[in-house]
Order: structure tokens, then sequence, then C-alpha cells
């Protein structure tokens, strides 16, 4: 495996290929075990759901199980089904996955340009690699397997060669693809596949997860603030996510009369351009906050992720029709935000400016 950096795995956290168990996904692994247990395993499998649920972790743990385990040859000692996907970390195929050196996998992902970066998509030379896989004997005359990670990463060039794999696909070969938003594929090839669709993690499969990737924390604000993403908790907890949020909760509790030195304060801790991903996190936020706000006012409070969230949305928010009005202002303020760092405007004047219109807002119902 190359030391550039890698599109499938996020900072701070062990490579889906290292993570053995996968929590919360209990229901995917049973109905893919089904298939195979029936002897009608599709060739093509669409692992789809929100980011940072598991996804890539399962391609893996499928592509460990294909090929470890033997193909049922019929006979009447054939052992029996398999009852899990798990595989003996000191089998050697384990081993072989995790130094990128079995033949019968072929991963396919972005890849980096001359300067090192990674590329905004998938091309046709990276998918051409296909052609080369399926030339070769199987090893052994067993299994291939493909994992494309992510498939809706593909331009269309790359799309069209693989739907013509996926059209014929050599025997004993499976192609795993995984796909944050499965509407950007083409109709044909989700139509040869079988979806696997992965949940949002419930609080103790989360805090599992965090447990399994490093991530000490069992913060009912962080389950909340990820909406049961392993891969945004991660993120959250790295980058002081919780304590960004409930400094938001806390500035506009000062309303009707916002506390503007705690305002400028906030404004300014994202300046410069050391604070980018302090930045990120804080619009990414304020998104989140501006949508629990009018969900609050829409259904009533739910789980609070910082003390005092539900008492501050049912003041903000006594009826739909503020709700609405919150929801209309969070969609403009984040169009606004991502249009302002395209074009690279001042972070703090940014910041400030959508708390002030938030401000202006909220005193229209208080």
């Amino acid at each position: 495996m190359s030391d550039l950096p890698q599109p499938d795995q996020l900072d701070g956290a062990p490579h889906p290929r290292e993570t053995q168990v996968l929590y919360g996904q209990g229901e995917a692994e049973a109905r893919f075990l089904q298939a195979y247990s029936s002897g009608r395993l599709h060739h093509g499998w669409l692992i789809c759901g929100p980011r940072g649920v598991g996804k890539a972790t399962l391609a893996w743990r499928l592509a460990r199980f294909l090929l470890a385990t033997p193909a049922d040859d019929g006979g009447m000692f054939a052992p029996p089904p398999p009852q899990s996907l798990d595989i003996s970390e000191d089998h050697p195929v384990v081993r072989r996955v995790r130094a990128g050196a079995d033949p019968g996998l072929l991963v396919i992902r972005r890849g980096h340009d001359d300067k090192g970066n990674l590329r905004r998509d998938i091309t046709v030379d990276v998918m051409r690699k296909l052609h080369g896989f399926f030339g070769l004997s199987a090893p052994d005359g067993g299994r291939r397997v493909v994992i494309i990670d992510a498939a809706d990463e593909m331009n269309p060039n790359a799309a069209n060669a693989l739907l013509k794999a996926l059209e014929e696909p050599p025997e004993n070969a499976t192609l795993l693809l995984v796909a944050h938003q499965p509407s950007r594929l083409l109709p044909t090839i989700r139509s040869r596949c079988r979806e696997l669709r992965l949940a949002p993690l419930a609080k103790h499969d989360l805090d599992a997860a965090l447990a399994q990737a490093g991530v000490e924390s069992d913060s009912a604000a962080l389950a909340q603030l990820s909406g049961g993403s392993v891969g945004a908790a991660v993120t959250l907890a790295q980058g002081g996510g919780t304590e960004i949020y409930a400094g938001l909760v806390r500035l506009f509790e000062s309303l009707p009369r916002l506390d503007r030195p705690a305002a400028l304060k906030l404004a300014e801790s994202v300046a410069g351009r050391a604070n980018d991903a302090r930045f990120a996190m804080l619009l990414s936020l304020f998104d989140l906050f501006m949508a629990r706000l009018a969900r609050a006012g829409i259904k009533g409070p739910g789980p609070e992720a910082v003390t005092g969230e539900a008492a501050l949305f049912a003041r903000l928010a006594p009826d739909v029709q503020a709700a609405r009005a919150y929801a209309e202002l969070g969609q403009h303020l984040g169009a606004r935000a991502r249009h302002a760092r395209a074009v690279n405007l001042d972070p703090a004047a940014l910041v400030l400016d959508m708390v002030m219109q938030t401000e202006a807002e909220a005193r229209k119902h208080l």
C-alpha cells in the first residue's frame, strides 16, 4: 500500500481493511450470508448508506470472507453453511489482504496526480485495471473480488467501463460497489447489483465502534451530532466539535439580546488559514444547529446534544411557522457559506454575518 493519502481512510482512524469487527450492521451481513448459503450469490453488490456507517468496512469483510471461504462443491462432506463473516486473524488471506498482497483482490479508488494529490474522481484509466485483473487466471482456481470505493466517484467513462464488467462478469468474480449517493450511479449499474443498505448506528454500537477506532468517548453529544456515523463522530471528536456546538447553544441562549463579545470571539476563532479545519467544522455545525432547531419546532424537542438545547429550541421555535422560517434561513445561510468558501471570503466576517442573521430571525418569534 502506498504512503500517499488514501481516499477510503479517515484521518486518525484505522483503515477499513484493518477493522475486524463491524458494529450495528448485522442485518446487512445476514442478508449477504443468506444469499451465499442459498447458492445464489450475485456477482454485483451495491453497499450504500450514509457516510461513515461502515460501508467500506463491510466491503473488506466480504472480500476476506469470499477469498478465505472455500466454495461448496455440493459433495456429501461439504462443510455446514457459515454463520458469520468472521475470518480468523491468523488466516493467510487476512494477512495478505492487510498487506495489500492478495492476488484475488483488486481495489479501485481515486488515484493521485503527478503532485501526489488525490484526483476528484475515478477515471477510466484506473477502471481499466478490471480488464487485466479478470484476464488473469483466478489464484488456485478460486474467487476474485473487486472493491470499488466509492463507485459514485466514477466519471462517465469509468462508469461505462464498469457496466461492461457487470454485464459479462467472469465466473467466481464478485464486485463490491461502495456508494454514498447511489442515485449518482447509472440506473443500468444499479439494476445489475443487489443492494445492501446500511443504517446509522445506535449509541451503544457507535461507542463500541469508536473504541475500536481508538477514539475514547461515550458522549451523548457525539452520538446526536454525528447522526450515528462513526466517521462523523471521529471527525467531531478530533476537531472539538462537541465544544464548538455547545458554544453555539450558549451564544444563542443570550437572545433576544445577543452576547456581542461572545459572537465576536466565535468569529475570530476561525480567522486565518491555520483555522481552516475549525472554520469548516463550525459551518457544518451551524447548519446542523439550524436543522435541529427547525425540526424541534415541527416535531417537538428530541434528545439533547448538549444541556439546555431543548429549552432553547422551545423558546426560539415555539410553532411550526417559526420552524419553517428557520429552515429557510438555514438553507440560505448554508448556500451562502458554500459560495463564500469557494471564493475565499473572510471567514470571521461570514460567521459574524450568519450569527447576526439568525439573531434577526429569532427576534421575530421571541
